[in-house]
């Protein structure tokens, strides 16, 4: 068995219902590691119009319970708090942040007239890729909604500044199907969003890999 873990080649890439199966074979932990894609692009990250900063709803969720915390006004709270935030606030909470520097939370979601308030708290946010923005849909007049999507298994991703992307799409315990299922619906929407301005070949490399585990290449299509 420990002869079939190891056999695979590095440099080889693999179809997404093949090499799935490799990364659930080597994944070596003791815990439920965590299923990666990570994407190399044809992209400048310098330049603003080349940037990726999207979001997308995965068919089978992550695994991963979502904190969210949702910045509205008194007339949107109990909604929010009905949808499933589990910080819920505007000035009362802004303060709380700025005089204690926690962010208990993983996506922060807003309305649009909170962001003048969120200013006081945008270099806490922002280092912590935690500022709600109106390109992944957090800054939004409809939050409640938003947060569903959210609890449901929408995520938001951009690239860092080597033209790289990383994504969780589940966990290793997942069922191979839901994980492929995961993956193309992440895939297709990384075509979807590429940048009119992106020059020569976008998806230079996909590779998957469990958050403790070796990278398996995948093939990339058209």
């Amino acid at each position: 068995m420990k002869n079939e873990k190891l056999a695979y080649d590095k440099f080889k890439q693999y179809p997404i219902v093949e090499a799935v199966s490799i990364v659930k074979e080597m994944a070596k932990a003791k815990f439920d590691e965590t299923f990666e894609v990570h994407f190399k692009l044809g992209i400048d990250p310098k330049k603003g119009e080349q940037q990726i900063r999207t979001a997308v709803t995965l068919p089978h969720s992550t695994g991963k319970k979502i904190r969210i915390a949702a910045f509205v006004g008194d007339d949107k709270v109990e909604e929010c708090k009905k949808a499933g935030a589990d910080f819920v606030g505007n000035e009362d909470l802004i303060a709380e942040i700025k005089k204690s520097e926690k962010t208990e939370f993983d996506v922060a979601v807003a309305e649009p007239a909170q962001m003048r308030n969120i200013a006081k708290i945008a270099k806490i946010l922002g280092t912590r890729g935690l500022m709600p923005s109106p390109k992944n849909e957090t800054v939004t007049p409809t939050p409640a909604k938003a947060i569903k999507e959210l609890k449901k298994g929408k995520i938001s991703f951009k690239n860092d500044n080597t033209a790289n992307i990383h994504v969780a799409i589940g966990k290793v315990s997942f069922d191979n199907k839901k994980l492929e299922e995961n993956f193309e619906a992440l895939l297709n929407h990384i075509k979807k969003v590429k940048p009119a301005k992106a020059k020569g070949i976008y998806l230079k490399n996909i590779s998957i890999s469990s958050s403790m585990g070796v990278g398996v290449k995948i093939i990339i299509g058209k």
